[in-house]
């Protein structure tokens, strides 16, 4: 007994103060030279028997000074590997769905990051009783679960600055879970960044209408049409008003912006496979083209939502792929089985997709809006706020999210304590944010760019410099 006591002491001392030894990826498939920085992918255990996937890569700079980055990709339920491998993670997957190349523009130039694949049910994360019915609410909770886990694991990096950062549907994410991480002391939470963030659904909606008339997507007749049936004193409502007239006019809309064609991620660039409806039926598998994410008030989008949960009950194979995207490389590579066995994937995880239909179509949006979130978080005077858009992207338009900082009426000041910049570079938008701002609050326009293109753009912005986290 003294023996095994003894030897449980010891691998706790061992164990205690250093990366899991069996979660590290020693081989991955794919690169014609393995990485000189170190990277882990393995499972953080929350509750209930739910298990998230992670993939950790080190920063190629100095692993135990620089800051630890979470990312967290939208929908909800599209998996953050997609990220990884298509936007600013160290490897970009290539058409062949077998190699990858280096990015040169990799976050983890400067920092560690750690992509985490949540909730559970997307990509490679799962739960033991196989139930996938979440909301925003118990998502902000495994999130930061998952968190705790990981410094758990990695204790080394427990004193490293955290920054909290995503996109798309992350806007949700990232305020609730930074909610409850700057209320727990163990954590060295630092800052949030959100690319093309969903910060207010109403702010979404009515901006994407604005977006899409003045840049010619809407004929004139249309638009007189909207003026005159959703709005009124000088004011548009196109959330939840409840004219049956505006109504249809905005299904109009919404039919003009993500089922003609249109590339709702970067509206000047082609719709990788033509025009598809929002769903279809490819040989006995529903395929669904829509996140479900705008114009959500609406009584023919309650309509819709049911009429895809009523087709999806009857067919076994369901798909979820976001329009005018091609996940099939990613797809391929990811469930390649020495990929799988390389990222010590668990056997009661499903094939890897972009996202998961389940996950998506039972998902409960709670938050309408963060600006509670992202006050408390102003409030506390510590915390660094990046809110960035590139300004072709429908999805999450940079309207919505400037009118939305703006809503959060943040006074701008500068005083000899505190470091300020001005934003204008080469790629920023020149609006009326583009001034010298002080670092703890700042919405920043990406020109030409959009939702999965901006984190990149913004790597080589400052490629030349020493640019780290903290200073975004």
């Amino acid at each position: 007994m003294q023996v095994a006591i003894f030897c449980y002491f010891l691998f706790l001392f061992l164990g205690g103060d250093a990366a899991p030894a069996a979660d590290e990826v020693t081989y991955l498939p794919g690169l014609q030279k393995q990485p000189s920085f170190r990277q882990f992918s393995g499972y953080l255990s929350v509750a209930d028997g739910k298990h998230l996937h992670y993939w950790f890569v080190e920063s190629q700079n100095d692993p135990s000074s620089d800051p630890v980055v979470l990312w967290l990709n939208g929908g909800p339920g599209c998996s953050s590997l997609d990220g990884l491998l298509t936007e600013h993670g160290p490897f970009l997957i290539q058409d062949d769905g077998v190699t990858l190349q280096y990015n040169p523009y990799s976050w983890n130039k400067i920092a560690n990051m750690l992509y985490l694949e949540s909730p559970v049910g997307v990509g490679f994360s799962y739960s033991d009783d196989q139930k996938y019915v979440t909301n925003d609410t118990e998502v902000s909770m495994n999130n930061f679960l998952a968190l705790k886990e990981f410094f758990r694991l990695f204790p080394e990096f427990s004193k490293n600055q955290l920054f909290l950062t995503g996109e798309s549907y992350g806007g949700i994410y990232i305020p609730t879970l930074a909610e409850r991480v700057m209320e727990d002391a163990s954590l060295n939470l630092q800052g949030v960044a959100v690319g093309n963030g969903m910060s207010s659904y109403e702010m979404n909606d009515n901006s994407l209408v604005y977006f899409a008339y003045y840049h010619g997507l809407l004929g004139s007749r249309l638009w007189a049409d909207l003026q005159t049936f959703c709005c009124s004193a000088g004011k548009c409502n196109f959330y939840n008003n409840q004219d049956q007239n505006c109504s249809a006019r905005l299904s109009d809309v919404q039919d003009i912006v993500y089922s003609s064609g249109l590339n709702m991620y970067n509206l000047y660039a082609p719709c990788i496979g033509g025009v598809h409806q929002r769903y279809s039926i490819e040989r006995g598998e529903l395929v669904i083209r829509d996140l479900g994410n705008s114009f959500i008030n609406h009584p023919w989008t309650r309509l819709w939502n049911q009429k895809l949960r009523g087709l999806s009950s009857l067919h076994l194979s369901v798909r979820l792929d976001p329009p005018c995207t091609n996940s099939t490389p990613s797809s391929l590579y990811l469930n390649n089985r020495y990929v799988r066995a390389a990222l010590h994937i668990s056997p009661k995880a499903l094939d890897w997709v972009i996202c998961s239909s389940e996950v998506n179509l039972n998902y409960g949006r709670l938050y309408m809006d963060v600006s509670k979130q992202y006050l408390k978080l102003l409030s506390a005077l510590k915390y660094r706020v990046l809110v960035y858009n590139g300004d072709v992207d429908m999805a999450c338009n940079f309207m919505g999210d400037e009118w939305f900082v703006e809503s959060l009426h943040q006074q701008v000041s500068q005083t000899q304590s505190q470091v300020c910049r001005p934003l204008c570079a080469d790629l920023c938008v020149p609006t009326s944010v583009c001034r010298p701002l002080c670092l703890r609050w700042r919405f920043r326009g990406v020109r030409g760019s959009t939702m999965m293109k901006t984190v990149g753009r913004l790597a080589a912005s400052s490629k030349s410099s020493t640019t780290s986290p903290s200073s975004l």
